[in-house]
């Protein structure tokens, strides 16, 4: 039996070494990948999580490119990113996985939104009804924005619907892109916010079609979006305005953050200033301070502004 045995066993050890050959041939993994990412600031850790690969193409989505399998990358400015993995095994296949990274954004990035999204068509805005949580106010169109005499800081909640039936500014929205074009819809009524005076002074109020908020100088006016508009975001500039309060007549408010449009394109509120200042912005909600001329004997010179804020349209 001894004899036996030592006879067969290497022929044993051979059958097992076969077997244990075609058995890592069926092991074997088809390629794939993955992406992992860390983010620190503006630098990035990419790991490539890859099956029988033997290249690795990175695009990180600003110019810049890397063959390592797991690079460390450093974007120059906050935005939005699309970096794109490309993966090839020893016969030249190739696979393709995607991550969009969002670092340190910048006030413009959150205006107009993740551009490199799939189906993006810009970022849209409304005014928001929840006042009393978001700080709005009427103010003077003083250095300071001090508020109104005798009007409620913050302003209730639903004001605009509850108290004044002008509750359609809620639905008009504002749509900015990346590239720097504008939309604005002003839904079913054709209609949008703004100062009565400017109303009266342009047209003699001919386009007024809701006038409850006549007693603080607002009221609802017809007005027709521009074809093609564009908007301009300027993150620090001092900007001079008309003002009552000011000497000669004007104002300038250093080191803010302001919006401008194209043509008579406006956001939120329509008088003769449609170039308004951004108070605070954040992903989801923004803050802005638009003028108004509120006193036919100071003719298209602010006398106040209507501090309201905008929530992003989901």
């Amino acid at each position: 039996m001894k004899l036996i045995f030592t006879f067969l066993l290497p022929g044993l050890l051979l059958l097992s070494a076969i077997s244990c050959t075609k058995e890592e041939e069926r092991k074997t993994f088809p390629l794939s990948a993955e992406i992992f990412h860390s983010v620190d600031g503006k630098q990035v850790a990419f790991t490539a999580l890859t099956h029988s690969a033997v290249s690795w193409e990175w695009d990180f989505g600003d110019g810049s490119s890397s063959t390592e399998k797991n690079p460390v990358h450093v974007y120059s400015d906050g935005g939005y990113y699309l970096a794109t993995l490309t993966a090839k095994d020893a016969g030249g296949n190739s696979v393709t996985k995607e991550v969009t990274l969002a670092l340190e954004l910048t006030p413009y990035a959150m205006l107009t939104g993740d551009y490199t999204a799939e189906g993006y068509q810009g970022k849209t805005w409304k005014l928001t009804a929840n006042h009393s949580n978001s700080g709005d106010y009427f103010a003077n169109a003083d250095a300071g924005f001090s508020p109104v005499d005798g009007t409620p800081v913050p302003l209730p909640t639903g004001i605009f619907d509850l108290e004044f039936g002008m509750g359609a500014i809620y639905k008009d929205e504002f749509t900015f892109h990346f590239d720097g074009s504008y939309e604005h819809d002003v839904k079913e009524d054709n209609a949008s916010f703004g100062g009565i005076v400017y109303q009266l002074l342009t047209n003699g109020g001919a386009d007024i079609v809701n006038a409850n908020g006549q007693d603080f100088g607002l009221c609802i006016a017809k007005y027709t979006p521009e074809a093609n508009a564009t908007f301009t975001f300027n993150p620090q500039e001092d900007y001079t305005v008309s003002s009552v309060y000011g000497p000669g007549g004007q104002l300038t408010y250093k080191d803010v953050s302001t919006l401008d449009f194209s043509g008579t394109e406006f956001i939120g509120f329509r008088d003769f200033e449609r170039k308004v200042i951004v108070k605070q912005i954040s992903n989801e909600k923004m803050q802005l301070a638009m003028f108004m001329a509120a006193s036919p004997d100071y003719p298209s010179i602010n006398t106040n502004a209507v501090l309201l804020s905008f929530e992003v349209v989901k």
